[in-house]
């Protein structure tokens, strides 16, 4: 290996050198296309504010209502897997992070699950996204209504539907950038860690809409035992306990973006 370069990234085991991932080459430089197609599906709902709260980090408050999103995303054509993809599964709502410099707002994203490691590995810990894995298949569509689920070897533990589509003009909510909470426990030492605190994903610099459409869904959490979801069950039973106040709405988007994150940074 030798010593470590200046400017590259790193990651176990770092004796083999630098490691790839969206944010760079073997070689330390930047892929030349970073764009990626997207599609997304997306079912709203009013919660709770008190039930909500509880699920916030320190520093992180719910701004607006609260109103949670669960958003089901397939993502292909990524020049850092050689062309291929995965799929995630996404929960967030408004929030507002007040810190010593800078206040920002916009979603906070309390749990991203995807169905392959590399994106997991790559933007957990090194970016601070929740990230975790489970089983995302593609959605199933008959008679113009999306089936979505996910589930941990074999139990289905989320279903979502979305229907009756009518193309829409997407209406962007102002933003600072999807917020989340990085946590990197300290080694040997429980209830320390060796660093934590908010970090922002600002809008992609690079968009560009295909597509847009509103319509009605469903989204149901179900309630799982510890034997089913040994390391998943108290997130999933904890989404699955938001009482639903009102359905608000829900979506599909297909666009391209640069999905590097290069401009993601820490919120102090």
């Amino acid at each position: 290996m030798g010593d470590v370069i200046p400017g590259l990234r790193y990651r176990m085991p770092v004796g083999f050198g630098p490691s790839i991932s969206p944010r760079q080459r073997v070689d330390g430089k930047p892929w030349a296309n970073p764009m990626a197609h997207l599609e997304i599906a997306t079912v709203s709902f009013l919660t709770e504010e008190q039930a909500l709260k509880p699920l916030l980090p320190p520093g992180i408050e719910l701004a607006g209502e609260p109103v949670v999103t669960v958003e089901v995303t397939r993502i292909s054509e990524l020049e850092w897997l050689a062309g291929r993809g995965y799929n995630t599964v996404g929960v967030r709502f408004p929030a507002r992070f007040r810190g010593k410099t800078r206040e920002v707002t916009g979603p906070f994203l309390a749990i991203l699950w995807e169905n392959k490691a590399d994106p997991i590995i790559t933007g957990r810990e090194e970016l601070g996204f929740a990230k975790l894995y489970c089983e995302i298949p593609p959605e199933r569509v008959l008679n113009g209504q999306r089936c979505h689920e996910a589930s941990w070897e074999g139990h289905r533990f989320m279903d979502m539907t979305v229907g009756d589509l009518v193309s829409a003009e997407a209406q962007a909510s102002p933003t600072d950038g999807t917020l989340h909470y990085r946590y990197v426990p300290a080694v040997g030492t429980p209830g320390k860690c060796e660093g934590q605190g908010v970090v922002i994903t600002p809008p992609s610099p690079m968009v560009e809409l295909l597509g847009h459409a509103r319509g009605r869904g469903n989204v149901q959490f179900h309630e799982s035992t510890w034997e089913q979801l040994p390391t998943l069950f108290h997130i999933v039973n904890a989404l699955a306990e938001l009482p639903i106040v009102a359905w608000k709405g829900a979506s599909v988007t297909e666009l391209r973006c640069d999905t590097s994150l290069h401009n993601h940074m820490v919120v102090e």
